[in-house]
Parts: C-alpha cells; sequence; structure tokens
C-alpha cells in the first residue's frame, strides 16, 4: 500500500493526487483528517439552500480554497493553516445560513 492510498483524503481520490498540495494531503494523516472534516462541512454547506448570487459565491470561495491550497505546495504549515481557516470559514457560514433560513421561514 503506497503512501497516497493509506491516508484516504475525503475531498479527492488520492490514487489520482497529482498536485505537491495533493501528496502533502494524502501522506499526511493530520492533513488527510482536516480535508476529511473540511469536506462533510463543505457537503453539509452545499445542501443549504441559499439566496440568489449566495451560491455563486459559495462556489467562488471553493475555487479560491483550492487556488491557494496549490499555492501552499507541499508546505504542511501553510496546508495546516490553510484548512484550519476554510474549516473556521464553512462552520460560520452554516451557522449563518442556518439562521438566515430559519429566520425566513
Amino acid at each position: 500500500m503506497s503512501t497516497l492510498s493509506a491516508a484516504g483524503a475525503a475531498s479527492f481520490d488520492c490514487s489520482e493526487a497529482s498536485g505537491a498540495d495533493e501528496k502533502a494531503v494524502c501522506a499526511s494523516p493530520e492533513l488527510s483528517s482536516l480535508d476529511s472534516e473540511m469536506a462533510g462541512l463543505w457537503y453539509g454547506y452545499k445542501a443549504m439552500p441559499l439566496l440568489m448570487g449566495a451560491s455563486g459565491n459559495r462556489q467562488d470561495e471553493a475555487q479560491a480554497f483550492l487556488k491557494s491550497r496549490a499555492a501552499c505546495g507541499s508546505d504542511t504549515g501553510c496546508l495546516t493553516s490553510l484548512y484550519k481557516k476554510r474549516i473556521a470559514t464553512l462552520q460560520n457560514n452554516i451557522d449563518w445560513a442556518v439562521k438566515n433560513y430559519c429566520n425566513n421561514q
């Protein structure tokens, strides 16, 4: 079993990891765990009904995260910090979406 398949990141298939950032996530149990947590939050956030325009912003934020992750390359400190910030942002966005949805019902 290779290092890439051992970690098993949730948001992408480690057997197809091509970038230095993806390989670093797959090689690190800590980063793989953060990736799994982020993917679970993203799944929940993506399912939340949002007002017009907010869905586009949601996708733009996801693309910005992937661009920033790629810019980190294999720097695990950079990746860890980036994942923790993204997780906190997703948690805040989910809280906001739930409150907004409940207030409009």
